[in-house]
């Protein structure tokens, strides 16, 4: 496991945007308007809940660096569960990592799952890459599209494999823009696409959490009977407000999150 917290994080956005070059353009739109670097607000992880892959061996690797526990999150209609993890040292980027419950999913999909985790050597998880080292299984094109249709999660981790779903933008630290809306002008105005499930803004100062993200990119992958052109991952933004208690919330919004979960699901 890596012994650098921030090493990990260079590795983890240098895999993600080879297939994510909408991030790329984004981040130097951003960069040429900024005087300060740009802050990453967290980012996601996916898994099965199936041994040796599940949610706890994805976050072994950010607790060794000192990262906690924070809250719980389910999403009974994607069969997801997730928690988030963070960092004494607020500057460090939260993790939210979520699990598909496949023993919730048909027995299609669960005998799919098991034998794709099945080729996953046992060591392979404290292997210092583990978390931006893709795919460790074979998939032909058919058993993609049969998982994508009865969870897009499912087919997103079985073309992907492990990797950062998503980086996220902390509007907080930006200073030429201060509000969701105004990133998603800036995105629409570039040419980008906002991702439009639930309203363009998901969340609310209420809730003390305003999020958006793009559509994931779509580039090509190579199944193991042909490639085809898929969504990859996608860019998030959030803004966050105080709390009761002054300080700016940490966590997440279930209902939000649910939203942005649709950000990789097929244009």
């Amino acid at each position: 496991m890596h012994s650098d917290v921030n090493a990990l994080f260079h590795a983890l956005w240098e895999n993600y945007r080879t297939v994510t070059p909408s991030a790329d353009r984004i981040h130097s739109l951003l960069a040429e308007r900024e005087t300060k670097a740009i802050v990453n607000d967290h980012i996601a992880l996916r898994t099965f809940n199936l041994a040796p892959v599940g949610l706890d061996a994805l976050a072994k690797h950010f607790l060794a660096l000192g990262y906690t526990a924070g809250g719980e999150y389910h999403f009974d209609a994607k069969k997801l569960y997730a928690r988030h993890y963070e960092h004494a040292n607020p500057n460090l980027p939260k993790v939210f990592i979520s699990e598909l419950l496949v023993d919730q999913c048909s027995p299609e999909l669960q005998s799919i799952a098991q034998k794709l985790v099945a080729q996953i050597a046992p060591t392979a998880t404290e292997a210092d890459d583990f978390l931006y080292s893709g795919r460790h299984w074979t998939l032909d094109y058919a058993t993609y599209q049969t998982l994508l249709a009865e969870s897009e999660y499912a087919g997103w981790l079985a073309a992907w494999g492990y990797r950062a779903n998503h980086f996220t933008v902390s509007i907080n630290h930006l200073e030429s823009l201060q509000s969701v809306e105004e990133i998603n002008t800036l995105l629409k105005a570039n040419g980008f696409t906002v991702n439009q499930a639930g309203g363009e803004v998901k969340g609310s100062p209420q809730d003390c959490l305003e999020q958006s993200s793009t559509m994931a990119d779509r580039v090509p992958v190579h199944f193991s009977d042909q490639q085809a052109i898929i969504p990859s991952c996608f860019y998030e933004f959030a803004r966050r407000y105080p709390t009761d208690a002054g300080k700016l919330y940490t966590g997440f919004v279930a209902a939000s999150a649910d939203r942005i979960f649709e950000s990789t699901d097929s244009q």
